[in-house]
């Protein structure tokens, strides 16, 4: 057992985690309301992060997101739009509601591998552009290689850097730590990854960056929301989760939702501690509400 999981008596069960897997999968249909769809649609960091985006493209992603209440008056906007470092201006100049917030990914998203300088200075020019939300990749160079210290430090580098880049501009910003769990793959490396993550300053740890075979499973989610709750019982701070990477149907939205449900409680379903990150979700959780096929963004 490693020194987080005695730190906060933690060992991941796989029988357990398996039979709780079922009863989950099993009930979600009975999940399956508008109202709860809904709710997954305020939770959506609206995301493009393609190689050929452009400006225009972006400047056209949220002005869809500013006119959406005209077509779709009784659904909730989304909590984010999420887009690369360089895009944050625009996102910014373009919205006309600040309750959707700009998130980025940054620090050399997805590989995170390149100098600690770059990864920094990406991210505070990213939130002196307006970024709310950084998401970040934990470093697995230094993670796999059982350099723990390493991969925190480098955390707690950026969570410095936004936090000053964001108070020169009288605001604060969310901090989220990617752990490329399809890459980690073990339950045991994956709850030292959340548990090193929430150490080091992560306001959410999250599950892939969608740029990998493997991207968020439910099982995942399950340790990485077991994690969160032990980390919550010892220090009273509540870290977010954010699933993303192939969450592509309605029903795999509410299978997540009821993960965090099961394991955190009501006080997690809300956009300040659950999110996901989707680039085609809200259309087929739209088409799924109407009952109708949906192509808004």
């Amino acid at each position: 057992m490693t020194d987080f999981l005695k730190k906060y008596g933690y060992c991941p069960d796989k029988i357990a985690i398996d039979h709780g897997l079922e009863i989950i999968v099993k009930n979600a249909d009975n999940l399956l309301s508008p109202e709860v769809l809904k709710s997954c649609l305020s939770m959506i960091d609206l995301t493009s992060l393609k190689t050929d985006d452009t400006p225009e493209s972006i400047e056209r992603l949220v002005g869809k997101v500013n006119s959406f209440k005209e077509s779709f008056p009784a659904y909730p906007l989304p909590a984010s739009i999420c887009v690369y470092p360089n895009f944050a201006g625009i996102v910014k100049a373009a919205r006309t509601c600040d309750d959707v917030h700009v998130t980025v990914v940054a620090a050399c998203f997805p590989s995170s591998q390149s100098f600690l300088e770059v990864k920094l200075k990406e991210c505070e020019l990213a939130v002196l552009d307006g970024a709310d939300e950084v998401d970040i990749v934990l470093s697995l160079g230094a993670f796999l290689s059982g350099d723990y210290e390493t991969a925190g430090n480098e955390i707690r580098a950026v969570r410095e850097v936004i936090d000053r880049a964001a108070a020169s501009q009288g605001r604060k910003v969310t901090l989220k730590v990617i752990l490329e769990t399809g890459l980690i793959l073990k339950h045991e490396l994956i709850a030292d990854a959340s548990f090193l993550a929430m150490e080091s300053g992560a306001d959410f740890i999250k599950t892939s960056t969608g740029k990998v075979t493997v991207n968020a499973t439910p099982a995942a989610a399950y340790v990485m929301c077991q994690c969160i709750a032990k980390y919550y019982e010892k220090t009273g701070r509540r870290v977010g989760f954010k699933p993303a990477g192939g969450i592509s149907t309605s029903l795999d939205a509410v299978c997540y939702y009821s993960i965090v449900s099961t394991l955190l409680g009501k006080e997690w379903l809300d956009k300040s501690l659950f999110r996901f990150g989707v680039s085609r979700l809200a259309n087929t959780v739209l088409s799924d509400i109407e009952q109708r096929t949906v192509n808004y963004y």
